[in-house]
């Protein structure tokens, strides 16, 4: 027990915020603080305006300590600013998933009298309707029936910080929890795009160049997904409206190795820290598209030997276990390294990022929690599992 508390714990930064208070506190107890100093300091100056004032080497050593002290807790502040903003998106664009789980466990809870075979199905029904895979289900299931039984739990309110522990334990526990985009090589990265039209691609693109861009990277995209015009244009007007520059094709329906040859092309000369390359997304001939992407890869490690650095499927949450199904479909064309999870926020089924780690052992890197161009968050399983088991949280802050 004691998940939730630990899990506030890693949020809020609770241990930080002690250990800042006991770093100011032997500052103050070794001697009096900088202010007396510099009062003291000024006293002395009044007095003796022609006569130079010399700090001792104690007066100069709390100072310089005072000053490093400062530097640390702002910049420790801003580090938390940062965070709880990161969370507050999470508990919004959660919103949805996280009241309707919230929802359907109180009132098993209510309902219930003792944690028996019949409260087990139900709660087996919940997580199941939440989008989670069944073999995920199980494994959780089996987890929380072994927990109730070890520690003779019968208070039917410890559940929920149960299937919370248990949801964390099992996905961080499948592989490496890494979220971080790997864009952070010497020369050009590339970052490659899949996904089916509809699914958010574009405007996820868009996020990530303004992500990037903020970053402090100069960003070019390449609009190689030339079938659909739309795709092309909508690429454009995020491009002008981010100030990024964008390579178009020469004309409707050319090859899209040519956009991403000619976006290569274009970096060799400006000093590009980052190409993001869109691609189509027409699933339904995946021999033309595995054809396409393969010219598309092989042009990329023409130029840039071992990239594209990400290789990324978008995937729309709304669309549930489908999604999973193109998933699988987009596995088969090309390698993959993360996914994109958009419109997290327009569901009330939560789950599916468990169903994606145990049906694609894929990791989601980033995910949609919102419409606004900074709705797009890096991945955070913290942050995740406290937005979707807020409501279920004792004592909320």
């Amino acid at each position: 027990m004691g998940f939730f508390k630990k899990l506030k714990e890693r949020l809020f930064d609770r241990k930080n915020k002690n250990k800042e208070e006991e770093i100011k506190n032997d500052l103050l107890e070794s001697t009096e603080n900088e202010e007396n100093y510099e009062h003291e300091t000024q006293e002395k100056n009044n007095d003796h305006q022609e006569e130079k004032v010399e700090l001792t080497k104690e007066e100069k050593s709390l100072i310089k300590k005072q000053k490093k002290l400062d530097k640390k807790i702002e910049k420790q502040r801003i580090k938390q600013l940062s965070k709880e903003q990161k969370l507050n998106k999470y508990i919004a664009g959660l919103s949805k998933s996280g009241t309707n789980l919230t929802k359907k466990i109180t009132e098993l809870q209510s309902s219930h009298n003792q944690l028996d075979e019949e409260f087990f199905e139900k709660l087996e029904e919940i997580l199941i309707m939440s989008d989670i895979s069944i073999s995920f289900v199980n494994l959780i299931m089996d987890e929380i029936k072994k927990e109730v039984r070890v520690e003779n739990v019968k208070d039917k309110s410890l559940i929920s910080e149960i299937i919370a522990d248990k949801l964390f334990t099992i996905y961080a526990n499948q592989s490496t929890v890494d979220t971080k985009l790997n864009l952070d090589n010497e020369g050009l990265n590339v970052l490659l795009i899949v996904g089916v039209n509809g699914s958010g691609k574009t405007t996820s693109i868009a996020k990530i160049a303004h992500k990037l861009k903020q970053e402090g990277k100069k960003v070019i995209l390449a609009a190689a997904d030339t079938f659909r015009a739309g795709a092309i244009e909508q690429l454009n007007i995020w491009a002008k409206r981010l100030e990024v520059d964008i390579v178009l094709p020469d004309k409707e329906g050319a090859d899209p190795a040519s956009v991403v040859y000619k976006a290569f092309e274009k970096t060799k000369s400006e000093n590009y820290d980052v190409l993001i390359i869109d691609t189509a997304g027409r699933l339904q001939n995946k021999v033309n598209l595995m054809n396409e992407l393969s010219k598309i890869n092989k042009i990329i490690e023409k130029f840039v030997p071992n990239a594209p650095h990400e290789s990324l499927l978008v995937l729309d949450a709304t669309t549930g276990q489908n999604g999973v199904l193109q998933a699988q479909a987009f596995k088969e064309v090309t390698p993959l390294s993360g996914i994109v999870l958009t419109k997290m926020d327009g569901t009330s089924n939560g789950g599916i990022i468990f169903t994606i780690k145990d049906k694609l052992d894929m990791a989601v890197k980033l995910i949609g929690l919102g419409e606004k161009i900074d709705d797009l968050q890096e991945f955070d399983l913290d942050s995740y599992i406290y937005g979707l088991m807020k409501g279920l949280m004792p004592n909320e802050e």
